[in-house]
């Protein structure tokens, strides 16, 4: 496909297939279209690894975490579980989140937290809301003990952010949806992975190895979870999509009766 920005003539042309369109370029699709072709350079430009949140590295697209902000506030989770701890940004992001709600705590899961950022976590002023466990996400002791450490009738969400291949996500997703709350998500993040195979930082198997075909599949085999783009609470533009590293990401388990 060649795109052609026309910024005199106010149109994007669009050639694909033998094919030539012209769009608009102040039109909803020409957005779409152009934040789609942002999203890959700035992937492949290391955009999101220039964020950090109350001093510790994030690595993630503001975009996903305003989104994430949106349904947490929502839910007011008593628990929320995440997979892939890195620098610790999301978890010290949701932890503020908390702090400011005034209720839940978070479970972090690694197979490998690196002592600096270890110190640097449990240094935070907010680590009083996070319990770090170090070990990989799917093997049994591990899922056990995150399971210990949920207490009967709290209420969960579970985000998924560390070994992205579909085989990981697809056990993780078994090894841990049954700990969500009906009417709650389980994360499936970063499977913009399948839009990133033809990019240098890519790899061709991309395509089909991950976690939105790991989500995808789950949900085929377990019709109590939908994938459904969590409503959002404002809007005044024509817009109806998240700007996206998550597309396909989150797994809704359908609210009791419903």
């Amino acid at each position: 496909m060649k795109i052609t920005i026309d910024t005199d003539q106010k149109i994007i042309v669009i050639q694909n297939n033998g094919q030539t369109e012209n769009v608009d370029y102040y039109s909803k699709e020409a957005f779409e279209l152009v934040s789609q072709q942002w999203l890959k350079l700035g992937f492949n430009q290391k955009y999101p690894y220039t964020f950090s949140w109350m001093g510790r590295p994030i690595i993630q697209l503001p975009e996903d975490m305003i989104r994430m902000q949106e349904v947490i506030y929502k839910l007011q989770p008593d628990v929320i579980i995440e997979t892939g701890v890195a620098h610790g940004g999301s978890l010290i992001f949701y932890a503020a989140l908390c702090k400011a709600m005034g209720r839940g705590r978070i479970i972090g899961v690694d197979v490998e937290i690196r002592p600096h950022n270890r110190k640097a976590i449990e240094a935070h002023f907010l680590f009083s809301y996070i319990t770090l466990i170090e070990g990989s996400s799917v093997e049994e002791s591990v899922v056990s003990r995150v399971r210990s450490l949920v207490k009967p009738g709290e209420s969960v969400l579970i985000i998924l952010d560390s070994n992205h291949t579909k085989e990981h996500v697809l056990k993780e997703l078994n090894a841990y949806h049954s700990l969500v709350t009906p009417g709650s998500y389980i994360v499936a993040e970063d499977g913009i992975m399948k839009d990133l195979f033809d990019t240098p930082r890519g790899r061709p198997d991309w395509e089909w190895n991950n976690p939105t075909a790991a989500a995808a599949e789950f949900a085929k085999a377990h019709p109590e979870f939908m994938i459904e783009q969590p409503a959002w609470p404002f809007n005044e533009s024509p817009l109806t999509d998240n700007l996206t590293y998550w597309p396909g990401a989150w797994l809704h388990k359908r609210p009791v009766g419903k």
